[in-house]
């Protein structure tokens, strides 16, 4: 059974940069795609942030996060990264972690195994 672990996040000052993990266990990450989506506060919906294909490496961003995030893979430790810079209070969300066995990009309903969920706080 796949299992994807996250870790980082916390509180930050407006302006800070944080960075959130996400490792598979119990699968490969071999030709899946990996993409990362928050719930902020008081929203029932998740919102696309990133996504990126896990054996070529493609990025996808949402154009929202206006190059302030960065997406990346290490495929010899199977876990990927988000990288968040510029960090404004609307960024203030619960961040998830998914992963899906063909490409989905920002289509939520094709990622079929989900992390735990990490709280990014950002303060004015």
């Amino acid at each position: 059974q796949v299992h994807l672990i996250q870790s980082g996040g916390g509180l930050v000052h407006a302006g800070g940069a944080l960075s959130l993990s996400c490792t598979e266990r119990g699968g490969t990450f071999s030709d899946y795609g990996m993409g990362w989506f928050r719930q902020a506060p008081g929203k029932k919906e998740r919102e696309f942030v990133a996504a990126i294909h896990w054996d070529e490496g493609h990025p996808l961003y949402s154009p929202n996060l206006k190059g302030r995030f960065t997406i990346s893979r290490d495929k010899d430790k199977g876990t990927g990264y988000l990288q968040m810079s510029s960090l404004e209070p609307e960024d203030t969300a619960i961040y998830f972690c998914a992963s899906s066995y063909a490409w989905s990009g920002s289509y939520e309903p094709g990622y079929q195994n989900w992390g735990q969920g990490t709280q990014v706080t950002v303060s004015s």
